[in-house]
């Protein structure tokens, strides 16, 4: 009874408003997300790579996708929640560039929503946040990653390891680079805190978009190479090339 009195006398304080759209919810749930810009945003369901994820049009079965049988990526299986589209990359942009940290509780939440099945049938030892350099860290404020994995480590019970991973060298935001510019751009950057720390270990990597994958393939291989017995990949959105 209290609780409902206390959550009532907050929504009359504070009312809840869509984070999208901005109009009142009166039954808000833990997205505060309307409706209307629910429907909007493209989750991203079977068909799909059993690799990378990457959505097939149409009906029919999860295969492997022609990138991923000609060359297989140093994970093990990446999924996405998303496309990063409409609200969803909205959603992502205001977080991210309007330094709008609050949404980080939305989109973790969307995660868990869509991918909390998959995860839990490959049981992540940790969570390990794609690295941001130095650098950009004291220009943004915070590192995306860091921000998302801190709900999503609360919500599946999951311990999260903030520095088991550096970013060693500067690179430029990969949203400037072409496709074929972004390997080359990550290639060497990042490296293991401590040797041996992940050997052995199913990890989660998490980042918050998929475009190319250059970068948490290069992340992946760092890991492989320092023992990773396996390594998934989840990222809120996955951006359609």
């Amino acid at each position: 009874m209290l609780k409902t009195l206390g959550r009532a006398f907050s929504d009359f304080v504070f009312p809840p408003h869509c984070h999208v759209c901005r109009s009142f919810i009166p039954e808000a749930g833990r997205l505060h997300i309307c409706n209307s810009c629910r429907d909007t945003v493209q989750l991203i369901s079977s068909p799909h790579c059993t690799v990378c994820a990457v959505p097939f049009h149409g009906v029919g079965q999860n295969h492997p996708c022609g990138s991923c049988i000609k060359e297989s990526p140093a994970f093990d299986a990446a999924r996405a929640a998303f496309v990063y589209d409409g609200p969803g990359r909205e959603l992502i942009h205001n977080f991210k560039y309007e330094f709008k940290t609050h949404l980080r509780r939305p989109l973790a939440l969307y995660v868990v929503e869509v991918l909390s099945e998959f995860v839990s049938t490959h049981r992540p030892d940790v969570i390990i946040p794609v690295p941001l350099h130095s650098r950009r860290l004291r220009t943004r404020g915070f590192n995306q990653a860091v921000l998302i994995g801190e709900v999503l480590a609360s919500e599946w019970g999951i311990s999260m390891e903030r520095s088991s991973m550096l970013r060693t060298r500067w690179t430029e935001p990969q949203i400037n680079l072409a496709a074929s510019q972004r390997r080359d751009n990550v290639k060497g950057a990042f490296a293991i805190k401590k040797p041996g720390s992940v050997k052995g270990k199913r990890i989660l990597l998490l980042d918050d978009v998929y475009t190319t994958g250059s970068t948490v393939e290069e992340c992946s291989k760092v890991l492989k190479k320092g023992g990773a017995d396996e390594i998934i990949v989840i990222t809120v959105a996955r951006a359609i090339m």
